[in-house]
């Protein structure tokens, strides 16, 4: 695995009006090394994803197409995320002041020795701060 991969890189590479040179790199990088996530992400982009085809910026076929899309990627779901849950994942999520589901990134690209892929500016922080790269600038 090449990175760990949160919601908002994949929105990033996924939705036209959010594409950039960025995140077309990471986008190469998991189609050729794959990416790990924590559990949450599939449900995570499922529902950016759906709210953005009922705010009309994306129809139902692009929804679609896109969440199969994401199936041929070697995106692996790390199941260790859910023991870190009610520990080190909250821990890190007051100590950098983020949302728990965030701090789910952070503690896997840690725990993993992974660098990564966010667009999400207070994560971005934390993972600079926890002496982590960040491979996607923020919006």
């Amino acid at each position: 695995m090449s990175l760990v991969l949160d919601c908002s890189a994949t929105l990033a590479f996924l939705l036209d009006d959010e594409g950039t040179e960025q995140s077309f790199s990471v986008l190469k990088q998991i189609a050729e090394n794959g990416a790990i996530v924590p559990p949450l992400w599939a449900f995570e982009v499922g529902n950016s994803l759906t709210m953005a085809m009922r705010r009309n910026r994306i129809n139902a076929e692009l929804r679609d197409k896109a969440m199969q899309t994401l199936n041929g990627f070697d995106i692996q779901v790390d199941q260790g995320s859910l023991d870190q849950a009610w520990r080190d994942t909250v821990e890190l999520a007051d100590q950098y002041r983020l949302r728990v589901y965030d701090a789910a990134y952070l503690e896997l690209a840690r725990r993993r020795m992974l660098p990564l892929a966010t667009v999400d500016e207070a994560l971005s922080e934390a993972a600079r701060q926890a002496a982590l790269v960040v491979l996607m600038q923020t919006a």
